[in-house]
């Protein structure tokens, strides 16, 4: 879809060409009528490029790198980038894009009022700005579903949460990258001859631009590191969750021998005193119960716990109190789990 815009406002000196979701037809328009060279359009539908900057003889090309919105129904928790192609041309400016994007969106309907659009290099420093705001905003949600998976994965034995954390780290990786090649590309213009702002305005706008990708930057970098060190932590809560439920599964079993060998002893082919008398089968299985209360007793945490309790009347230093409630705390979780 190709869209002519020039009411973006009223001191508008150019053209504005926005191509978005572009398709086979709209890339012959942009060839045919906007003489845009065939290996420039290839290096923008290319998922992969980098941003950059080169200056041709009657144009400018600028590839940026812009987040996109949209969730993949597969990998809901997956945030992807997407290159931006700007091209300036002496009257009119030419974006073009392969999916649609939120950045373009919010300048074309003007949801954004103080960005400088008045010339072409304010647009330019307009789209980047905007698109570093917006880094940060999805920066944040993928920060708080990160918190959700965190809370569900505490008492997981599962690996889909882990899962969902690899999603989530999949798309810092992408923004950092992406963020990375932006930063590069926004010093660039400030140093590069052939891109000159028309007014202080802009350079401010460009100044904050440029810290805005920086902020972005580092929560990348922040959460990146908190999420591998979580990913870590968690990987050990899990296993020690089924290491729980294994030991209670073994307690099970153990307190299950004790009937089992004391009716194994009875049923021998021998004579034994008592099997004759007709309460015989009723002492065998109150025996029985007795013994596997007694056992479970034995090989569970119950003897620690009253042991536990029983130290702490003892007169213990405030560190060592501290650490016994917390224990009690543990146990007592433990249980109601």
């Amino acid at each position: 879809m190709i869209v002519k815009r020039t009411d973006l406002t009223p001191k508008q000196n150019y053209t504005w060409i926005d191509a978005r979701n572009i398709d086979r037809d709209d890339i012959a328009v942009l060839t045919d009528e906007y003489m845009i060279p065939s290996e420039v359009l290839a290096d923008i539908m290319d998922q992969d490029e980098q941003a950059r900057i080169e200056k041709e003889d009657d144009y400018t090309v600028i590839i940026c790198r812009l987040p996109n919105d949209d969730e993949d129904e597969d990998n809901p928790l997956v945030r992807t980038c997407s290159p931006l192609g700007i091209i300036l041309f002496p009257d009119k400016v030419v974006t073009i894009t392969k999916e649609d994007s939120v950045v373009i969106d919010d300048l074309a309907r003007r949801r954004v009022r103080s960005c400088p659009v008045d010339t072409k290099e304010g647009l330019v420093i307009s789209i980047l700005g905007r698109s570093a705001l917006v880094y940060i905003r999805l920066l944040k949600y993928i920060n708080r579903q990160k918190d959700l998976v965190e809370e569900q994965l505490q008492k997981s034995i599962m690996n889909y949460e882990l899962i969902q954390l690899l999603q989530i780290q999949k798309s810092l990786v992408y923004f950092t990258t992406s963020l990375a090649g932006n930063e590069i590309l926004l010093e660039k213009l400030q140093k590069t001859p052939f891109f000159k702002l028309n007014s202080e305005e802009e350079e401010e706008f460009l100044e904050d631009a440029i810290t805005d990708n920086r902020q972005a930057i580092q929560m990348a970098n922040i959460y990146s590191d908190i999420l591998t060190g979580t990913m870590d932590a968690f990987a050990s809560v899990i296993g020690n969750n089924m290491n729980i439920i294994m030991k209670r599964l073994t307690v099970i079993s153990l307190s299950l021998m004790f009937p089992t060998f004391i009716t194994g002893f009875f049923g021998m082919n021998i004579h034994i005193p008592g099997v004759d008398s007709p309460w015989a089968w009723l002492v065998l299985t109150v025996v029985c119960i007795l013994v596997s209360l007694v056992g479970s007793y034995l090989i569970s945490d119950r003897r620690n716990k009253l042991l536990l309790k029983a130290n702490s009347i003892k007169k213990k230093s405030p560190s060592e109190r501290k650490y016994l409630a917390r224990k009690r705390q543990v146990l007592k979780g433990d249980d109601k789990d």
